[in-house]
C-alpha cells in the first residue's frame, strides 16, 4: 500500500505541475491604494503640463 501510495502520489503531484504550467493565470499585479493615486496624480500632471505646452 505505502509503495503504491507513493508513486500515485509522485504522479498526481507531477500532472498537477503540468497542468498549473500550462494554465498560467492572467491576474494583473497587485496595485496598492497608494500606488493607484501616486499614478492618478501623475497623469493629472502630465495632463496639465501638456496643456500648458499648447498655449
Amino acid at each position: 500500500m505505502n509503495r503504491k501510495k507513493k508513486i500515485f502520489t509522485k504522479l498526481s503531484s507531477k500532472a498537477k505541475k503540468a497542468n498549473l504550467k500550462a494554465n498560467p493565470k492572467h491576474k494583473p499585479k497587485y496595485i496598492s491604494k497608494a500606488e493607484r493615486e501616486r499614478l492618478a496624480q501623475e497623469a493629472e500632471q502630465a495632463a496639465e503640463g501638456s496643456n500648458d505646452a499648447s498655449d
